[in-house]
């Protein structure tokens, strides 16, 4: 069944609304960054840049890098706009924007993100390079999507255990 014009908002080229991308303009591999003028200091780095679209905070290059294909996307501010993001990049992969169903076979992307972040632990010296396997936000933004397997008992004893949370 179609999805709704009111559910998938296309503009008159038929790019995705707010990221005004084409299925074509994406890689499989995307670098999210969350200031747009950080998009640049990414793509300095490839070979060659192929697309280069901005609407509002989001600012996107795809190109090549080693002969690899990259996209990198900024996402601005909060999760709000990370959740705009994430689900207008799904759309592009997994909705045939001209009969707007849902494909039969999805594409998973890689999602590698670059950017600043906060840390609870006192060992960890300001301007560290991290690198992670797992994020936990203290939004409430996962408990829209299924997210069962990700939100368990073990997990989060092992968050009130690591961080010494209060719980009542």
């Amino acid at each position: 069944m179609p999805i709704k014009e009111s559910e998938l908002i296309l503009n008159p080229d038929g790019s995705i609304y707010h990221l005004n991308l084409l299925p074509t303009d994406i890689a499989n591999t995307i670098i999210t960054v969350g200031d747009p003028d950080r998009v640049v200091s990414v793509s300095k780095h490839f070979d060659t840049i192929e697309v280069k679209k901005h609407k509002r905070e989001f600012n996107t290059h795809t190109g090549t890098y080693k002969g690899k294909r990259i996209t990198v996307i900024s996402t601005g501010i909060g999760t709000d706009n990370i959740d705009i993001v994430f689900n207008e990049l799904d759309a592009l992969v997994n909705i045939d924007f001209d009969t707007r169903e849902i494909k039969k076979e999805l594409t998973s992307l890689d999602i590698i993100r670059i950017g600043t972040s906060g840390a609870i632990q006192s060992n960890i010296p300001i301007n560290s390079f991290l690198i992670s396997e797992l994020a936990v936000g203290f939004d409430s933004l996962l408990h829209f999507y299924d997210s069962q397997h990700v939100q368990n008992e073990v997990l989060s004893q092992d968050i009130i255990q690591q961080t010494n949370w209060f719980v009542v």
